[in-house]
């Protein structure tokens, strides 16, 4: 897995170079006219002790200035945001010993940059007409907008069968919270079916960086089918988890995370590893609810209400017994409130039974 340092310089120099942008538009011009070129998106000390030659510009970048100056054969330096052409005509020295697996000039040069100097490069090749963006050990193509958003749009379709069967496990654990009937098994099956929808959504969503504006639509139907999953994903961890002072629920969701697949459909790992409430690895075993999730469904209950809920009443069992007298003494909630909280607890219990029941 790329280390999230790395992962976040790949996508912020893809959506430098992603389309609408003047960057990208300008590396298009200079493809089709059927020139080569390459490009260094940062100008510190670094990048420029290993210039040589060339002229100083220092010019507002323009697509039109990129393609102008592309028709000669040394390399153009950006400023880091790609405002501005700081240089042109540059010949790059690169320290030679940096490794390559490139065989060409100009990319062998590009890459040992990148993976020296940690900047992005762009090697445009006019021989085989592709865009390479190189950032740090990484080497990225540029691909054309209809090949992403064909991408895009049957990895959607995945994300909504994923969807839907994580809805289905999620209701029938929230009858078997409300029967107190839930095991270790239940609740890492649907850990497992979050985390695998979110790691689909995580691919869209690069898939949207590279896009740029044309993605907009892609990323409507995105944010459509995600709607809760996150904020579900960590209630459902603070149901059951176990935190100590070496191990809190921020810790429990990035090791969720930075689980491999192997690791994420193995239920005793996942179970380890999350930490989940007193069990260990015996999926049997019962667990009880403090009853997070599903408090936080209830209209007009912020979260400090549902906080306020779990303190006193320690477990969802306890709450869905509770009295409206009993909620009243909780400092904040009026006794009209707390008949509402109590009468939505109701409605939950009997939903989620019917729902248990149907599935």
């Amino acid at each position: 897995m790329m280390d999230p340092r790395g992962e976040s310089a790949v996508l912020r120099a893809l959506s430098q170079v992603a389309p609408g942008s003047p960057l990208r538009d300008g590396l298009d011009r200079v493809l089709q006219s059927g020139r080569g070129g390459l490009i260094v998106v940062g100008d510190g000390p670094d990048v420029l002790n290993i210039c040589s030659g060339g002229f100083l510009l220092d010019a507002a970048f323009t697509p039109q200035r990129l393609s102008e100056l592309a028709k000669m054969d040394g390399a153009i330096i950006l400023a880091d945001d790609a405002s501005r052409i700081a240089r042109a005509n540059v010949h790059l020295v690169p320290n030679p010993n940096v490794p390559t697996a490139e065989t060409g000039t100009r990319h062998r040069t590009s890459e040992r940059v990148a993976r020296s100097l940690h900047v992005p490069v762009i090697a445009i090749s006019e021989s085989r007409k592709e865009i390479q963006v190189y950032v740090g050990d990484q080497r990225h193509p540029l691909e054309n907008v209809s090949r992403l958003l064909e991408r895009s749009n049957q990895a959607l379709q995945t994300l909504e069968r994923y969807r839907s069967r994580l809805t289905t496990v999620t209701s029938t654990l929230s009858g078997l919270e409300v029967a107190n009937l839930v095991t270790l098994k239940h609740v890492v099956e649907v850990l497992q079916r979050t985390e695998m929808v979110m790691r689909i959504a995580n691919e869209i969503e690069r898939n949207l960086v590279e896009l740029g504006t044309d993605g907009r639509l892609v990323g409507l139907q995105l944010n459509e089918l995600m709607g809760g999953v996150v904020d579900d994903r960590r209630l459902l961890i603070r149901d059951y988890f176990e935190e100590d002072a070496s191990f809190r629920v921020e810790e429990a969701m990035e090791a969720l995370s930075n689980l491999d697949d192997e690791g994420l459909f193995n239920e005793e790992i996942m179970a380890k590893t999350l930490h989940l409430a007193a069990a260990g690895t015996d999926l049997d075993a019962s667990l009880n609810p403090r009853g997070y999730r599903l408090l936080a469904r209830l209209p007009r209950v912020s979260e400090s209400m549902v906080e306020q809920l779990v303190d006193k009443f320690h477990s969802l069992d306890q709450v869905l017994a509770a009295s409206p007298e009993a909620i009243n003494e909780i400092d904040g909630i009026a006794s009209v409130r707390a008949e509402e909280v109590w009468a939505g607890l109701a409605r939950i219990g009997a939903s989620s039974e019917r729902l248990r029941n149907e599935s």
